[in-house]
């Protein structure tokens, strides 16, 4: 009785449990079904909304479907990638995320989607989550690494690790609040660093903002862990769109802010500024006769800033921005037009150009030389709005600055120094001990100008567009003036002569006007890697070199084979030679513009697809094949396919394959190009017999050093509080292992071993290839191992290379910056075990004095 009692119980229990619409699992099967045949169909976009009705509708199938679900969304997010139909990309996303909110790769995945479209603060976020729910998973790891550099930049850690720098600002603050400035905005707050600094000075209120969303969660984590989350209100925006009192209850008596960059103005500091006085600021003092409270009055941290510039001679400058060679490889560059980077010093605004770059001159490469003595060429008082206000309308000036020394004009070089108050300042300049860079504003002048002592160079400074611009338009010389943008060519100049004959000079100003139309028609806007890449002579002729010997093997290959076809007659010799016609086809899939396609069909017998997509650049291409004798008919772009109907490149006539492939391994900032072994993998099986991958294997070379450069730039430095303040935890999140962008020949570091052999990866021979090495080095020195910076020799084929070391090399090296510093005395063995995972190179290190070497 009690068994029977009891089944009815649970069987009610069941019935309730297990109620199931039969229409709704049909539904749910027949979906499943669809999903997996328009899987094996490749129709992904069907497959995708198929899942989606399945696992919303029936959450059990999640496990058993994930893979398959995965697989479908990344398949259809390509797909919508290729088209351009980015938003319904991301509204897949967003809808897999729904359903599998704690998947770690489709979070990963969406975040490598944000990241390739610009969206670096949300590509930082998916990252991060990944990682919080995987800590071992390296592609998340990878990525976060580089969106940090991004989103965290280097000089973050400078500042922080520049001691002279945060007392200066900590005690201009102080002594601002207390005079009386007791209501603060800190206006790009960063870490929080100078709202803390306002906060532990006595200041009743506190207030920041900050525009990027990863340096506001980073600068609430830092003022929570300080006790300060109760009194310092952070606001993640732009202070532009702060209002009173919807955003603060009422205008503040101090603005902090160093939102300056190298050219002072370029983070917006002028706009916020005068948003701030307007709408922000208790109104300024008027004279210093006038009494008020300071309390009742506002002002500004910094006070002020003058702007100083002179002009210099650079050889690493110049190749950066203009073309220094006559010649690229085998080619003749005299078609090629007027080619520059977009860096502009342009007193007109474009917006399509930066009116400059920044360069530590300290450690350019190769140095640099004065032309002119320093020049004050601005001041600014940021505590008078009216000042503030006019700068974007005052009138253009003109300065006259005689030349010290003989030199090529290259660039003006500029820096500043910040007033904090009357008493404090700060300089930038580049013989200072400084976290900051100098602004260079490069001369784009064809064939460069050599400035003379006696000379007088013609400067025009503006800031028209609220960004300080610095123009050389002419050069005094005995008299004369000689105009820099229309000059044909004054590197040899002489004495120029005056022209008394007005109709000859009409005549002379026409056919300027002239030449100046055809230089806008045949103008064209390299990258300034792009620029120094067509500069490296050295790799150019390296790979005419060693493309002239695979081009001629083949030919000789091809003939061989005719020879040995027996077959004698005139219909065969005549077919034979049809063969002999037949070209060979080269592939380049460089990134950016390329030059490589262009010297393999300067070969003769060759047809080369080049990967230059960009309308001008292609334009360059056919002037030079042109002018080089090179048919186009050998020269294609076969980017300019992929909208055919086909969807894809074509691939060359009848059953050839490709007879040489051109890849892009190294990135200019001295790392690996990401899925470099995949390409390669891919181009071996589209060769013919004897064809070949340049390169054909890379050689990373490396050496122990110590630099504390390196350090502090990678990670704030030691155990003690900066300014008192617990920020290094938070900000080092941050750090990553590897440093970019690095110039090696003037890093201020002392070499403890010789340069050794860290790794190979062979492009051409797939079972060459691992994933980890062992590495021992001696120490040559004793001292500490702070980083193992790293650099490539690149080999063409098997006896011509080039190394990205070079001083004339486009690239840049990098750097593994150790966790810990590894102390060492000269003698030591020190074990290096480097790792390759998915082209990211990571190196880590210990002492290991046993015998026996590493393989």
């Amino acid at each position: 009785m009690p068994n029977a009692s009891a089944r009815p119980k649970h069987s009610r229990r069941t019935r309730r449990r297990r109620r199931e619409d039969p229409a709704r699992n049909e539904l749910v099967s027949s979906s499943l079904e669809s999903a997996q045949q328009c899987l094996f169909n490749q129709d992904y976009g069907t497959a995708f909304v198929h899942y989606l009705l399945v696992l919303n509708l029936a959450p059990v199938f999640k496990d058993f479907a994930r893979d398959s679900f995965r697989f479908t969304l990344f398949k259809w997010a390509e797909e919508l990638d290729s088209v351009g139909r980015i938003q319904d990309l991301f509204n897949c996303y967003e809808q897999a995320l729904e359903l599998f909110p704690s998947d770690e790769v489709i979070l990963n995945s969406m975040g490598e989607h944000l990241f390739r479209m610009g969206f670096r603060d949300e590509a930082a976020g998916h990252f991060h989550k990944a990682l919080k729910l995987r800590p071992d998973y390296p592609e998340a790891r990878e990525n976060f690494y580089r969106v940090a550099n991004w989103l965290v930049e280097r000089w973050h850690f400078l500042m922080l690790n520049d001691r002279g720098r945060n007392q200066k600002y900590q005690q201009a603050i102080q002594k601002a609040v207390q005079s009386g400035c007791n209501t603060v905005l800190d206006i790009g707050t960063g870490t929080g660093i100078l709202g803390m600094c306002a906060k532990k000075a006595g200041a009743a209120e506190v207030y920041a903002c900050e525009l990027s969303k990863t340096m506001y969660e980073l600068a609430c984590e830092v003022v929570t862990a300080n006790g300060m989350d109760g009194s310092i209100k952070i606001l993640h925006m732009k202070s532009l769109e702060m209002e009173v009192p919807k955003d603060i209850p009422h205008r503040v008596s101090l603005v902090v802010t160093e939102t300056v960059d190298a050219g002072l103005f370029g983070e917006g500091i002028i706009e916020s500024l005068i948003h701030a006085w307007h709408h922000l600021l208790l109104p300024p003092q008027r004279d210093e006769n006038e009494f008020r409270e300071q309390s009742a009055t506002g002002r500004v941290i910094p006070a002020g800033a003058t702007v100083f510039g002179m002009a210099v001679e650079s050889a690493e400058i110049r190749r950066h921005h203009r073309l220094c060679v006559s010649e690229v490889g085998c080619l003749s560059m005299a078609a090629a037009g007027e080619l520059r980077s977009p860096v502009s010093c342009s007193s007109e605004p474009d917006d399509s150009m930066e009116p400059y770059t920044t360069e530590r001159l300290s450690r350019l490469p190769g140095g640099y030389k004065p032309l002119t003595e320093p020049f004050t060429a601005l001041n600014i008082d940021f505590n008078n709005v009216q000042e503030l206000e006019g700068l974007s309308s005052r009138e253009v000036q003109q300065m006259c600055l005689p030349v010290i020394q003989e030199g090529e004009l290259d660039a003006l070089a500029v820096w500043f120094q910040l007033h904090l108050d009357e008493e404090s300042s700060l300089s930038t300049g580049p013989q200072e001990d400084t976290c900051w860079e100098q602004a260079i504003y490069p001369v784009h002048s064809a064939k460069g100008f050599v400035l003379k002592p006696g000379d007088e160079l013609i400067v025009e400074i503006s800031c028209r567009d609220a960004y300080l611009r610095l123009c050389s338009v002419a050069v005094r010389r005995e008299g004369h003036e000689i105009s820099l943008d229309k000059r044909v060519d004054s590197r040899y100049s002489g004495n120029p002569s005056s022209n008394p004959n007005p109709e000859a000079e009409l005549c002379s100003a026409l056919a300027c006007l002239q030449t100046g139309q055809n230089q806008t028609k045949d103008f064209c806007m390299l990258e300034c890697s792009e620029m120094a890449l067509l500069n490296n002579q050295d790799y150019h002729q390296s790979f005419c070199n060693a493309i002239g010997k695979l081009i001629s093997q083949l030919k000789v290959k091809s003939r061989n084979q005719e020879q040995g076809s027996g077959v004698q007659s005139v219909l065969a010799d005549s077919a034979n030679s049809t063969e002999c016609s037949d070209l060979l086809y080269v592939l380049d899939v460089s990134e950016g513009f390329s030059l490589l396609s262009l010297i393999a069909a300067s070969q003769g017998h060759v047809k080369a697809y080049s990967s230059v997509e960009k309308e001008k650049q292609q334009e360059v291409l056919k002037r030079l094949a042109r002018s080089n004798n090179i048919s186009e008919q050998h020269l294609e772009f076969w980017l300019n396919h992929i909208e055919d109907e086909q969807g894809m490149l074509k691939r060359p006539s009848r059953e050839k394959l490709w007879s040489a492939i051109i890849l892009d391994c190294v990135e200019t900032c001295g790392l690996i190009r990401q899925k470099v072994m995949e390409k390669a993998s891919l181009a071996r099986c589209l060769l013919e017999e004897g064809g070949h991958i340049f390169p054909e294997r890379i050689v990373v070379y490396g050496m122990l050093v110590e630099s504390d450069t390196l350090l502090l730039e990678s990670a704030v430095q030691g155990q003690e509080p900066t300014l008192g303040f617990n920020i290094a935890p938070f900000i080092n999140q941050f750090t990553v292992p590897v440093h970019v962008f690095l110039d090696f020949s003037t890093l201020e570091c002392r070499h403890l071993s010789e340069s050794v052999e860290l790794f190979v990866l062979d492009l051409m021979n797939a079972n060459a290839n691992y994933t980890n090495r062992e590495v021992k080095v001696q120490a040559t020195s004793a001292g500490r191992i702070t980083a193992i910076p790293f650099w490539y020799h690149i080999y063409l084929d098997q006896e011509i290379s080039v190394s990205t070391l070079n001083k004339n090399s486009h690239w840049k090296q990098a750097a593994a910056v150790l966790q810990q510093p590894l102390e060492v005395q000269a003698g030591d063995w020190v074990h290096l075990a480097v790792k390759l995972h998915k082209s990211t190179i990571s190196i880590s290190a210990h002492v290991d004095n046993s015998p026996g070497p590493m393989v």
